[in-house]
């Protein structure tokens, strides 16, 4: 297994982080068109480390606009084993107040004009995403806020809605109904992505809000989210810089993660896209070749 690299995908205020060597941020070219915004590479706490700002420096990008496929696919070009990604999110629930964080251990997709896989016509797959995260990271994840005492719930479900406008009262109580935890518009499908690329994915959600569900609650404005976010913003970075120091050991077991091709392509060989194929690359290079 190769050494062990972490993308972080999150807001801008994640990466000003002390102690980050030798950054440098890269334009990553990728067949699937441009990633957010250009990726901070450098070394934290011994660890490769490589941050990308979800909607762009300044964000730039709505939910719907991001082009999940060519950050992923950017990700795993420049090296990544594994992701972290940091998001806001509502609360679904009573006992999960505005500056917890929640280790998501399943989704509910929600989102409907969104590009959600890499394969397609010329070469089908389907992986398994029964377990969509790993568990060894999400491992990591609890050992890390257990460690700097923040406040956090280990597993949930995160219902992702396609946005960008927040939910309807009807809407929330329905998700509620369905025993969500946490309700946000990024990680579909960017878990299912990372998936396909074998790369072993967790999610650290930080809630800035209780929907609209909440009698205390009854709207959520953007205002609102954006002080709790800012509240969040220190946290963020000290989960990440305390992940940096978890990860910078020897390689993780196989969980699953890095062989989630190996039973998933469906498409006959000789009858396989070579357009496709070269799109492919990076996400599926391992098994194309064997």
């Amino acid at each position: 297994m190769a050494d062990l690299v972490l993308g972080v995908i999150g807001g801008s205020g994640v990466y000003d982080i002390d102690g980050l060597e030798g950054g440098e941020w890269r334009t990553v070219e990728t067949p699937w068109g441009d990633p957010s915004d250009a990726i901070l590479c450098g070394t934290l706490e011994g660890l490769p480390v490589r941050f990308l700002p979800r909607h762009g420096r300044g964000h730039v990008q709505s939910p719907g606009s991001i082009n999940y496929r060519a950050n992923i696919d950017a990700l795993k070009r420049l090296g990544c084993t594994d992701v972290l990604s940091v998001s806001a999110c509502g609360s679904l629930k009573e006992d999960l107040p505005p500056g917890h964080f929640v280790i998501v251990d399943q989704f509910i997709d929600r989102t409907f004009a969104r590009e959600k896989s890499f394969f397609g016509p010329g070469c089908v797959a389907h992986v398994s995403m029964a377990h969509p995260v790993s568990r060894w990271l999400g491992e990591r994840c609890e050992e890390a806020l257990d460690g700097l005492q923040i406040p956090f719930q280990r597993g949930g479900t995160y219902l992702v809605m396609e946005g960008p406008q927040f939910s309807t009262q009807a809407e929330s109580e329905l998700y509620r109904s369905w025993g969500c935890d946490v309700i946000g518009m990024t990680n579909m499908p960017e878990a299912k992505l990372a998936r396909e690329a074998e790369l072993r994915y967790a999610t650290v959600a930080m809630v800035t809000d209780y929907d609209c569900w909440h009698p205390d609650h009854d709207h959520v404005d953007v205002a609102m989210v954006i002080k709790t976010l800012m509240e969040n913003a220190d946290k963020a970075r000290a989960l990440v810089k305390r992940m940096a120091h978890l990860l910078a050991r020897p390689n993780a077991p196989d969980d699953g993660c890095d062989s989630a091709l190996d039973d998933a392509l469906i498409t006959h060989p000789d009858k396989r896209d070579p357009a496709m194929l070269a799109k492919l690359d990076a996400v599926a290079g391992r098994v194309l070749r064997d």
